[in-house]
């Protein structure tokens, strides 16, 4: 099997790979190398999802086969992965607390390189690993339960998507998964969010938000709360 074929195969088992995969690498800085797995993927529907602020890449559905997978039963569906409305919903709002926090972050840094530094363009971005925040479930719980169907569809929700890879469990804390950051274009979804009714309710959770996550986090750099005994395993469903 030669390389371009390996890492498609990869990708497709594992959802997911980082961007330190010396095969994510070389198709990252090798245009030929990466013009020949994208002319692999295009007949497929298929193509490499790489966002530069992400930490991992994955497969994503190209443009003009996503009527045939999204659209073909005759109604319009939100995800292949089998998440029910609530469960989408769910993603969408760990979604806005981590990774639009993180992004302005990345920008944040990324702007303060280039004023430090003549050559701070050339540099890579920010670690997204460094930028990411975890959130407390105790928020989730307190503050949204009630609006995605209780504390038990919850719960149960956030199992799927760790399953799933958009999310990890530690320590009763929600992590950045390897596929959060490219579940949605953020150009398209932030300005919704933000501008939307999500965003008026995200600026009233946000103080409170806060501060059971800046105690969460503190409470998991304790030795006791550091074992990850309560990590939840992301492979594949």
């Amino acid at each position: 099997m030669d390389e371009a074929a390996k890492l498609i195969a990869l990708l497709l088992a594992q959802r997911a790979l980082p961007r330190t995969h010396p095969l994510v690498q070389r198709a990252l800085i090798d245009f030929d190398f990466r013009a020949e797995i994208d002319a692999r993927l295009a007949p497929t529907g298929l193509r490499l999802l790489d966002n530069p602020f992400a930490a991992h890449v994955a497969l994503a559905f190209r443009t003009e086969a996503e009527n045939a997978v999204f659209g073909g039963g005759g109604t319009w569906v939100n995800n292949n992965f089998g998440l029910a409305r609530d469960g989408v919903a769910l993603l969408v709002l760990i979604w806005a607390l981590i990774v639009l926090p993180k992004r302005e972050r990345q920008w944040l840094r990324e702007a303060e390189q280039n004023q430090a530094d003549l050559f701070g363009a050339a540099k890579p971005l920010p670690a997204a690993a460094d930028a990411s925040r975890p959130i407390a479930e105790a928020v989730l719980m307190d503050d949204y339960a009630a609006t995605l169907g209780g504390r038990t569809r919850v719960n149960m929700n956030l199992g799927v998507l760790s399953r799933l890879g958009f999310i990890d469990r530690r320590n009763k804390l929600v992590y950045e998964g390897p596929l959060l950051d490219l579940a949605f274009d953020y150009e398209q979804i932030a300005p919704r969010i933000i501008d939307g009714a999500l965003g008026d309710l995200l600026a009233r959770r946000a103080p409170h938000a806060a501060d059971l996550a800046d105690a969460a986090r503190a409470a998991d750099d304790t030795p006791a709360a550091a074992s990850g005994d309560d990590a939840i395993d992301n492979g594949a469903a």
